[in-house]
Formats: structure tokens, sequence, C-alpha cells
């Protein structure tokens, strides 16, 4: 009775599901029947069970045996890329160790403002933006007018000088004959004077032994006395004539430093009329080109900037990359502007210092909290072979390779053989 209930009221409860679960009735353990309703497996007919699979010994089950059983061929293949692998990782650490790199380098030169020291109009301008040009070709002239008539009067001023010290030159040889005169005139004064003495004593003696008047002994002591006067004159005359070649000396010696100041007048003329044609100092290319003929040009106006040929290579490496870095290394240089050249060059030198410590306000961390950065340090590198067909300027980028290891890496050796 209790039974046929249980069943009603499971029936009632599944009503409208198709395929509902069976109910089995097994008999009664204890006091209250169990009741084991399980629900069948979609697409499969209530009431028939499945078979339990075969029970296999764990010792032949497949998963449980060896990958490399399993998979021979897929095992061996992975062991050699593995291998390959780590193989080519050394090589390449290797390798990369034998060198140092930056992407932080640009070309540099010392590039630098053509400018007239003269001021004038522009008469012409013979070059045009970007034209490489030799050491002394012409890239700018100025009127020179003004320059050749100041030239002509600092020459017509050397003329002077020269002429006014030619007349002093005269003068020394009219003032010598002149001296030459008081002499012979104090000589005869001299000779004079000598026989005035003798006239003088012998009547003076022929007086006192009464041979000779009074008249006579006072006459020829008149005339010693006025030889005496003679010679003193002409003497004077000759001291007077010796002095005076002394101050023809000394304006000698004026006219002289005269013509050195009219002939550097002359030179400096020389000069301005010379920097009236800019010239190019050196080979190079003109950059960005502003002189135009008729243009008043001030001295110190810029007519254009000027490349020079010679460049290098600042490469700003860190400061942990120098340890191995020494003047005259090899370095190749790879330029972004064009990729398919390689260009040899050498380190020259390495910079006594970090880029920072040279700036214009550097940085100051004596005070407030320090990060340490690592600091980068400029490396001239000089291109050993520089392309002649392509325009290398300051700016462009470059990545410099320097080899800091010259033995050869295990790859290059491998290689060679």
């Amino acid at each position: 009775m209790f039974e046929d209930t249980v069943l009603e009221r499971a029936q009632e409860g599944h009503q409208g599901i198709e395929g509902g679960p069976s109910i089995s009735r097994e008999p009664a353990t204890s006091a209250r029947p169990e009741i084991t309703a399980r629900a069948p497996a979609e697409g499969r007919p209530v009431g028939k069970e499945p078979a339990p699979p075969a029970t296999i010994p764990p010792e032949v089950t497949p998963q449980n045996r060896g990958f490399l059983r399993r998979r021979p061929v897929v095992s061996a293949i992975g062991a050699v890329l593995l291998a390959a692998t780590l193989g080519g990782g050394y090589l390449y650490w290797d390798y990369t160790g034998h060198f140092e790199s930056t992407d932080d380098a640009f070309i540099a030169a010392r590039q630098s403002a053509l400018a007239p020291k003269v001021s004038g109009y522009i008469t012409a301008v013979p070059v045009t933006d970007n034209q490489h040009v030799a050491a002394g070709d012409v890239i700018a002239r100025l009127d020179d007018r003004d320059y050749r008539v100041a030239l002509a009067q600092a020459e017509a001023q050397v003329a002077a000088a020269q002429a006014s010290i030619e007349n002093v030159d005269a003068q020394l040889d009219v003032q010598h004959a002149q001296i030459a005169a008081n002499q012979a005139q104090v000589d005869q004064a001299q000779a004079a004077l000598t026989f005035a003495q003798q006239q003088a004593t012998r009547y003076q003696h022929l007086e006192q032994t009464g041979y000779g008047t009074v008249q006579n002994s006072e006459q020829y002591t008149s005339q010693l006395h006025q030889q005496q006067a003679s010679l003193l004159s002409a003497q004077a005359t000759l001291n007077l004539a010796q002095r005076q070649v002394e101050s023809l000396k000394a304006q000698h010696k004026s006219a002289v430093a005269n013509l050195a100041q009219a002939e550097a007048q002359r030179d400096q003329a020389k000069l301005n009329l010379s920097y009236t044609t800019v010239t190019a100092a050196q080979p190079g290319r003109v950059v960005n080109l502003s002189a135009a003929v008729g243009q008043f040009a001030q001295a110190g106006t810029n007519l254009t900037m000027f490349v020079p040929d010679q460049t290098w290579v600042t490469a700003n490496f860190k400061e942990i990359q120098l340890d191995k870095m020494r003047p005259g290394e090899k370095v190749t240089l790879k330029i972004d502007a064009y990729p398919g050249r390689t260009i040899q060059g050498h380190v020259e030198s390495v910079q006594p210092g970090s880029g920072t410590a040279f700036s214009l306000l550097p940085a100051q961390n004596a005070t407030g909290n320090y990060v340490k950065i690592v600091q980068r340090v400029p490396v001239k590198i000089v291109m050993d072979n520089p392309p002649a067909d392509v325009a290398l300027g300051p700016g462009m980028s470059v990545v410099p390779t320097v080899r800091i290891n010259a033995a050869p890496s295990l790859l290059e050796r491998l290689g060679k053989l």
C-alpha cells in the first residue's frame, strides 16, 4: 500500500516530461524504503545502462608512457632546435661582447658664418645654395671704388714721405760740404793767427831794442788780436755747422717714421681693398646663402653659412661603455640618411668629462634629493673613407659601432673556416 502511493506521487511529479526517469524498485532493507531515480543519457533508451569500461592495467595505458617514446621524431626536432637556439644565443652574445654601439651620435663640423670685414654694396655673388667651393673661391664681391681711392691716397703719402727723406739726405750732404768749408776757414784763420803772432813778436822786439817804432809794434799787435778773433769766429761757425748735422739727422729719423706710418696706412688700404672680395678659406659647401646683388652689407653682416669638408662624428656613449674604449680603435658607421652605406673610421679621442659638465648651465647636485643617472660622454670619431658623392653635414644621425676587442669572436673564427 505504501509503495503504491509513492509510485503514484512520483508519476504525478514527472508528468509532461518526455522520457522521464524510471524508478527501480528494490527490496526494502530497512523500515523505510529507499527510492533511487537516475536520469537517462540523452539519446539513450530509458532503462538501458552502458556497460562499464574494461579494466586496463596501469602499466599498459598509453598516457603513462614517456613523451620521447610516444613522439620520437618531434622530440628529436625539439632537441635540435633547442641546441641551435642555445648555440646561436652564445654566438650572438660572444660576438656582441666585442663591440659597443649607440644611437646617440651625430655628424659634427666647425661651421661658421661668412661676413665681410668692410662695408659696401654687393656687386656680385658667383655662388649658389649648397654649392661646393674650393679654398680661395669667391663667395661675394663688394664695390671697391672707395677703397681704391683710399689706396691711391695712401700710396701718395708714402711717396711724399720718401721724398722728405731724400730732401733731408740732400740737406745732410750740403751740410757736410758746409762743414768742410768752415773747417777750411778755421785752418786759414789759424795760419793767419800764427803769422800775426810772429809779426807782433818781431816788432815788439824791435821796439824794445830801439830798431823799430812803437806804431809798428802796436799795429802788428792789433792784427794779432784780429786774427785771434777771426779764428774764434771760424771755429764757432764750424761748431754751428756740425750741430746742424745733428738736427738734420733727427729730421731724417722723423721722415723715416713718417714713411713707415704712410706705408702702414698703404698696407691697411690694400687690406681693406682685399676685404671687398669674400673668399672661402677652406674647401666646403655654401649653406643658407642670403647675399644678393645690390644689397648693402655692413661690416660683419652674415652673407652665408659655410660648412667645411672636414667633418667627424660625435658619439655620446654611456659612461659604462667606456671601460675598454681607447683612441685608435676601429669603428663602423651607419648613416641614417644612407642606410646602404657602411663607412669605416676610428676613435680619435674621448672627451675628459660628460656632456652636461660643459653645458651652459651644468647640473648642480650638491643639495636636495639625488638620483643617480648614467651620464653620456662625447667620443670623437673620424671617418677614414668619407663618401664624396653624397652630402654629409652637421646634425645627421649616425649609428657607430666601436670594436673594443680586437681578438676575433667565435662566430668570426667559424666564418673563416
